[in-house]
């Protein structure tokens, strides 16, 4: 019973005595703080962002189906290296395939990556910064009342008429440093994180490039085995039906000259 007093003593404490300020601007805060911190823990792990051996598996990929056919086993990656690859294939397969172009869109898509990842982190920080100053306008608004309070009284107040306008003020300034602190301290661990793998995802990037620009010089950019056959079907005006046609006419062509030169 009396742990039950005292959950009850400092819920009212900590929550109740804080008032709207608490209630419907810091808590929400502090909500949305923790659910960045857990979208970005999921996003920055590395077996997702830049897992061991990825830029050896797409090399093999790409050795095997060619650099458009490593594109559509690409399309759905969520990995670093992986969509940067991708969006340069992507970019450069309507073109003359140009090693400086290859190489631009794929930094440019690494890039971009990291400023998203970097704007998601940012939000650790705004809520860092603001929270705080509510805090402190918690502190100003229960001081106004606490002076209120004095005023109204003739310098003789209620004890518990003060005591609740000052733990306004109180507990807004805890809530506002409750909330900022984590999340500065969780933006600048996500700031770093995102540096490192971005510099590191670059580095594999720039050598995973290299030796896709050697498929790319040594072969056609469809992959010979399985794409060629394909692209043949398609060039011809009328389709399949009309080659197989073209292919009787020429057979039975000379058996016709022979047949003539017989009658004769």
């Amino acid at each position: 019973m009396a742990a039950i007093i005292e959950s009850d003593s400092l819920f009212g404490q900590f929550f109740t005595s804080g008032g709207p300020i608490v209630w419907f601007v810091l808590l929400p805060m502090s909500m949305y703080m923790l659910y960045l911190v857990i979208d970005l823990g999921f996003r920055l792990r590395r077996g997702r962002a830049l897992p061991s051996g990825r830029a050896t598996e797409i090399a093999t990929l790409a050795g095997r189906f060619g650099l458009l056919g490593l594109a559509g086993r690409l399309a759905e990656a969520e990995d670093l290296i992986g969509r940067s690859v991708s969006w340069a294939i992507g970019k450069t397969r309507k073109k003359a395939f140009d090693p400086d172009l290859f190489r631009h869109f794929a930094a440019d898509c690494l890039r971009e990556q990291g400023l998203v990842l970097m704007r998601r982190a940012e939000g650790c920080h705004l809520i860092g910064t603001v929270s705080p100053m509510v805090g402190l306008f918690g502190t100003v608004f229960g001081m106004i009342k606490a002076f209120t309070v004095l005023g109204s009284a003739g310098g003789q107040p209620q004890p518990d008429q003060l005591a609740a306008a000052i733990s306004v003020a109180l507990v807004t300034t805890f809530w506002g440093l409750l909330v900022a602190i984590p999340a500065l301290f969780m933006h600048g661990f996500f700031r770093t994180r995102i540096e490192s793998l971005v510099s590191e995802a670059a580095l594999e990037t720039e050598a995973l490039l290299e030796r896709l620009l050697e498929i790319g010089r040594l072969g056609p950019l469809y992959s010979p085995v399985h794409d060629e056959p394909q692209k043949e079907l398609e060039e011809s005006p009328a389709g399949p039906g009309r080659r197989i046609e073209e292919s009787r006419e020429e057979v039975s062509e000379p058996a016709e000259r022979v047949e003539s030169g017989a009658n004769e």
